[in-house]
């Protein structure tokens, strides 16, 4: 094969990536591929054992990709052809199935992986010999699941050949059926096919696909009903488990200009207590803002897609206004709840959009965690016309209704539905939770109809976006599928967009400002060779880079899995390459001094907890803890000394300093805002400009601002904080925020014209979200990155992606009615049967029949014995509370020293310590009784504070008098 055909298989290879590494069988691969040496085929191997077909899949290609042989190609694509791979085969010679096919046979892929349970209990020789005969598996396939049944049992056998044959070509899912009819496994086939067990609800399926539209409606009554017998205590912990976490992060949605008579206006600093002006006040909108609601204002629903700050929460007000006016002309009844997904967005649309709009004429009111009210949510609903509230308040409240709570409420009680930043109406999001229950009741209706009964009333849905995405497309056609399941997801009639025109577009000034790729970095070989004297310690072979967000993840998991497995050796070491690894990315990013002040303050803590025991007990250092502390002692005068050197020093620092200079000096009034990646580097750049005499003298005034997750090893912000900081921004006090992205999505911010994304880049619809931070005229936008580090060749992949993304919906908006309407009832169906696979599949584990007693808690740092499930009570189905006098002897309350450092005095006034290791655990309050210490019910929470043997989440506990 020639160099070119070469250099067109390794362009390929990267364009399918994704797809290729889900289907590749890498092992048997291997053997074929001469044109890797050994010791690349060992690392593969290596990462085959420790993280599994994929991750080594993903890295085989990545080898590949590095392969510089002539004719390596056409080796690749006969080794893919000898071990069985033809999908694989396909997309390499540029020949994928076409987007229908694709869609289909993930769904068939996605349908085995949700009925494993079910599967794993057939006959695995049988099926194994009839699916050989027919192709799906090659010899050495029949022969190591033959081996794997016969040396660890029926169901090893059964995974192996599962994990096999999804790797085929489109079209093995019916073969699959066929092997298992054959070998008389009737009822496994049914369940496959989605037909009922009964007999006297006939309906039929054929591959997991409906004949007739009557059919489907059919069947997902059929769902409904089955989905509504399912235990009633376990959908509500699972609804209930999510607890509305926005209380403590803030991320949310960019919101709309002031147009006031077609005109703008400044919003004015509105007190926490303020109320909105009464005074009535005329909503007129402009050309384009009319002509994307007019669907909307004939009951249609619809998908609102309009540029950050062109207005789309105003048009969402001013179909509000109608709705409700149409509602009392016809003497019904309206009400309007209008979701948001995060605390903040609650109060912002009351007190910018909503109450300041429509409150002299109706009643409004806002719910959230962070709300005053005290009724509960039914009473709030029946004596307003206007609810703002968090769309996980409203969805345990359908939980509630759902399993007869009087508390709860009915989807039925609303007449329009807003929903903001609707793009995250996807699966696993609480707004699709929340749609599922609409498009359930909404079949439910056309098969009442059809039998001449009254439907049950169902809202209408109102969704608002700045930018829906592609979803991770790589194709003209898979962007518009990922259009359409949105417009499917929120059963939108159409999705409205205005295409702007030049001259009225308010769209940055963009630019790329590379820095010189760093020549010496002796400060992060000193970091690196900490780490690998580490990794030898504890017996780790990390196989990604130190200094890499997939480093940080290996160890996040390595950790987690010594403290299930009590390996304190492996924990603690973890945890420490953690922060190593932190370090990094800090001296990548900004000063060395920053990386060693992080360091240096973290094993000062560290040392601190262990040598300074309260007079109860005596803390010991184990010999592990030792080694860390000693290697860091170690090295910390050569970490000192190379930190004085400005010649080390990354480029990045140099490159922001030259626009920010530039931008503030050039402009009359300047105001900006720096993305970065992390909480540290946000807080470390704010300082480093205070620092720095130079941008005092062109009036930069900095301030950070982060989240509220208590995640990560910052202190996170509390929404007071945020909320003071956002003010004297407003108020021009503060004219520089460096933010994490927790300022690119809805926060009221005010305009912009200088936006900087420092060594940033994630998505498509994030660089759009923060691209809309510039609204003032003459903005201009930066990404700040080194020369070789890829960020601004990502950049470019997400300007593609925009590209896609719009025209994907213009696509979308031209498509003939019928074939849309078609396609969105598809995707619709089969989120309905996704959802009832999801229900029976929960039904089956056997975790929540499990005795309370086999569940047990242990100190995360040495594996001290806390107590078992019988000590745990549940208060309000969500909150696991330790309720033994036994549990207080186990730790200590020591002072919260956070206090001191950031000079608050209305944070939780303790932190527990476990007395045997002295490791701190979580806050408490004073009014609240030791012996009652709340655990969360999240469980990577819980992991931040205790070891589990089981699964908490999945487990029912009961206190045992």
């Amino acid at each position: 094969m020639s160099s070119d055909q070469d250099a067109e298989t390794r362009h390929i290879l990267d364009c399918f990536r994704d797809r290729l590494k889900r289907i590749i069988i890498v092992e048997p691969l291997l053997d074929l591929l001469h044109f890797l040496e050994p010791d690349r085929k060992d690392r593969i191997r290596a990462k085959l054992r420790l993280d599994g077909d994929i991750s080594a899949a993903a890295l085989l290609i990545d080898e590949i990709l590095k392969t510089h042989d002539k004719g390596w190609s056409r080796e690749l694509i006969t080794a893919l052809e000898t071990v069985g791979c033809t999908n694989a085969v396909n997309y390499v010679l540029n020949s994928p199935p076409n987007p229908t096919e694709e869609a289909e046979n993930d769904s068939c892929v996605r349908l085995i992986d949700l009925m494993q349970l079910s599967l794993i209990n057939m006959k695995t020789g049988d099926v194994c010999a009839h699916c050989f005969s027919q192709g799906l598996l090659t010899q050495e396939d029949h022969e190591n699941i033959t081996k794997a049944t016969e040396n660890h049992g029926n169901i090893k056998g059964a995974r192996v050949l599962l994990k096999r044959l999804v790797k085929n070509e489109a079209g093995w899912f019916s073969k699959f059926l066929q092997a298992l009819e054959d070998t008389e496994h009737h009822e496994l086939v049914r369940e496959l096919r989605g037909e009922p067990c009964n007999k006297d609800e006939s309906m039929s399926v054929e591959t997991h696909e409906f004949k007739t539209v009557e059919e489907g409606e059919q069947m997902c009554l059929a769902a409904e009903k089955e989905a509504d017998s399912v235990n009633s205590s376990l959908l509500s912990e699972d609804l209930n488990s999510s607890v509305d976490s926005s209380v403590l992060s803030v991320s949310a949605e960019n919101e709309d200009v002031d147009m006031y008579n077609g005109k703008e206006e400044e919003k004015g600093d509105l007190t926490e207590d303020d109320d909105p002006p009464v005074s009535k006040r005329e909503i007129v909108l402009r050309d384009y803002q009319m002509e994307v609601a007019r669907p909307a204002l004939e009951e249609k629903n619809i998908i609102i897609c309009l540029p950050t700050g062109s207005g789309k929460t105003r048009v969402a007000v001013y179909i509000t206004k109608e709705h409700l006016e149409r509602k009392k002309q016809m003497g019904q009844p309206g009400k309007v709840v209008v979701l948001v997904n995060k605390v903040p967005l609650v109060e912002q649309h009351y007190k910018a959009e909503f109450g300041r709009f429509l409150k002299h004429q109706y009643s409004v009111e806002r719910v959230s965690g962070a709300s005053q009210l005290k009724i509960s949510l039914p009473q709030i609903i029946e004596q307003n016309d206007i609810i703002i509230c968090t769309a996980q308040i409203l969805e345990n409240s359908f939980a509630k209704a759902k399993n007869g709570d009087e508390d709860g409420i009915k989807l039925s009680q609303f007449t329009l539905m807003v929903i903001d930043e609707c793009h995250h109406t996807k699966k696993g999001d609480v707004y699709n939770h929340i749609m599922i229950r609409y498009l359930r009741q909404k079949h439910k209706n056309q098969l009442l109809k059809k039998q001449d009964k009254s439907p049950v009333p169902i809202p209408q849905i109102l969704g608002l976006t700045a930018s829906p995405g592609v979803g991770g497309a790589m194709s003209q056609q898979m962007a518009e599928q990922h259009i359409l399941q949105i417009c499917a997801n929120l059963d939108a009639f159409t999705i409205k967009t205005k295409t702007f025109e030049e001259e009225e577009a308010k769209t940055p000034y963009k630019r790329i400002a590379r820095a010189e790729e760093r020549k010496e970095d002796p400060f992060g070989d000193v970091i690196k060779k900490i780490m690998d004297e580490i990794h030898t310690h504890a017996g780790l072979l990390p196989l990604c880079e130190p200094g890499t967000q997939n480093y940080e993840q290996w160890a996040v998991q390595k950790e987690q899995n010594a403290a299930k497995e009590e390996n304190q050796k492996v924990r603690v070491c973890a945890e420490h390459l953690r922060h190593y690894n932190e370090a990094l990315h800090q001296s990548n990013t900004i000063r060395m001094s920053d990386a060693f002040r992080f360091l240096d303050k973290y094993h000062n803590e560290e040392l601190k907890t262990k040598s300074s025991p309260d007079d109860e007990g005596t803390i010991t250092i184990t010999d592990t803890e030792r080694f860390l502390f000693t290697l860091f002692k170690d090295k910390k005068a050569k970490l000192q000394e190379l930190m004085g050197k400005p010649e080390y020093e990354n480029n990045n620092l140099a490159q922001l300093k030259t626009i920010i200079l530039k931008e503030f000096s050039t402009r009359e009034v300047a105001r900006g805002i720096i993305f970065t990646r992390t909480r540290l580097s946000a807080i470390a750049l704010c300082q480093w400009i205070q620092e720095n005499p130079k941008f005092e003298e062109v009036g930069v005034s900095a301030s950070y601002l982060i989240g509220g997750g208590d995640q990560s090893v910052v202190k996170p912000m509390t929404a007071a904080e945020q909320k003071d900081v956002l003010q004297r921004f407003r108020k021009g006090e503060i004219n520089l925020l460096i933010a994490t992205t927790v300022a690119e999505e809805g926060l009221d911010i005010a305009e912009c014209n200088v936006v900087i994304r420092y060594c940033l880049v994630t998505n498509e619809v994030a660089m759009i979200q923060a691209r809309g931070r510039g609204r003032a005229e003459d903005s201009s936008y930066t990404l700040v990155a080194e020369a070789g580090s890829g960020v601004a060749e990502r950049e470019s992949v997400n300007e593609y992606r925009e590209k896609m993304m719009s025209k994907a919906i213009i696509k979308v908006c031209k498509m003939n009615r019928a074939d849309y309407e078609k396609k969105i009832r598809e995707f619709q169906i089969q989120a309905i049967m996704e959802e009832k696979v999801k229900i029976k599949k929960k039904q089956q584990k056997g975790m929540m029949k499990e005795s309370p007693s086999k569940i047990s808690l242990s100190c995360r740092q040495c594996s001290v014995f806390v107590c078992s499930g019988e000590n745990i009570e549940i208060i309000e189905k969500m909150h696991h509370v330790n309720v033994t006098e036994q549990f207080s002897k186990l730790f200590t309350v020591r002072e919260n020293t956070s206090l001191q450092e950031r000079l608050l005095d209305y944070e939780t006034n303790g932190v527990i310590a476990c007395k045997n290791c002295g490791q701190v655990r979580a806050d408490v309050s004073s009014s609240i009784q030791i012996n009652r210490l709340c655990i969360t019910a999240d469980h990577n929470s819980i992991m931040a504070k205790f070891s589990l043997t089981r699964t908490l989440d999945n487990c029912e506990f009961h206190r045992t008098e």
